[in-house]
């Protein structure tokens, strides 16, 4: 069993570095198109080349049971993966995932007005970003994290959601922050339970980036829902 760990907006494989030592089982990070180790031309990009993506490199490293994990935006990205490769998924975990409604965007999802809506990708201000990603994080960590940050695609965005992958009846998990200062605990409430019946919620008290923030007790969870699976 492999963890399979999928990031957020602005954010690529490297956010889970942290984490990585701490975890009872291997893991590969991926990198979505548009940064890392897939460069593309982010004014293209769009969901189902996320998903593509990731299935291209769970295949080619040869998994055939793994726990897929996803941080933020990936919410929107793990429900097509799983519609395409359903059987090589033993858990599926939400880690402050944005989960819109079946046709909603994410935009609409999380209630942001159409002046805040960002028209083309664009890097986060610095202290826009300090404030989404690292309100619970020390200097260094902040460093790390304002230093490799990322524009982002926009068409994905504002694509609508397809949750048809979450009918399969596999188990699934929520990670809800406790000190999240992007998705309140109530909007994490509205999208754990857009990721299916029977979602496991599980709670930390951690900022949005946990991964990194709380990289020991991210890992904590990661290892009880792989010693149950």
């Amino acid at each position: 069993m492999t963890f399979v760990l999928v990031h957020g907006g602005a954010h690529g494989a490297w956010c889970w570095e942290p984490m990585l030592p701490y975890l009872d089982a291997p893991a590969l990070a991926l990198d979505l198109p548009g940064r890392g180790a897939r460069p593309a031309d982010l004014e293209k990009l769009t969901l189902a080349d996320f998903a593509l993506s990731a299935v291209e490199d769970i295949e080619a490293a040869g998994l055939s049971r793994a726990i897929l994990v996803g941080h933020s935006l990936a919410g929107l990205t793990l429900p097509r993966v799983l519609e395409r490769i359903p059987e090589r998924v033993a858990h599926a975990v939400f880690v402050a995932c944005v989960v819109p409604s079946e046709g909603q965007n994410v935009f609409d999802a999380i209630a942001l007005s159409d002046a805040e809506r960002p028209r083309r990708p664009e890097l986060l201000d610095a202290e826009r970003a300090r404030a989404m990603f690292c309100s619970d994080m020390d200097d260094a960590q902040t460093r790390f994290v304002l230093g490799k940050l990322c524009p982002e695609a926009v068409g994905p965005m504002t694509e609508p959601a397809r949750l048809a992958g979450l009918r399969h009846p596999l188990p699934r998990s929520y990670v809800k922050l406790l000190r999240d200062q992007t998705l309140s605990p109530e909007r994490q409430d509205e999208f754990a339970r857009n990721a299916g019946p029977g979602c496991t919620v599980h709670e930390l008290d951690a900022g949005h980036d946990a991964m990194i923030s709380r990289p020991r007790e991210l890992a904590a969870i990661l290892n009880r829902i792989f010693a149950s699976s």
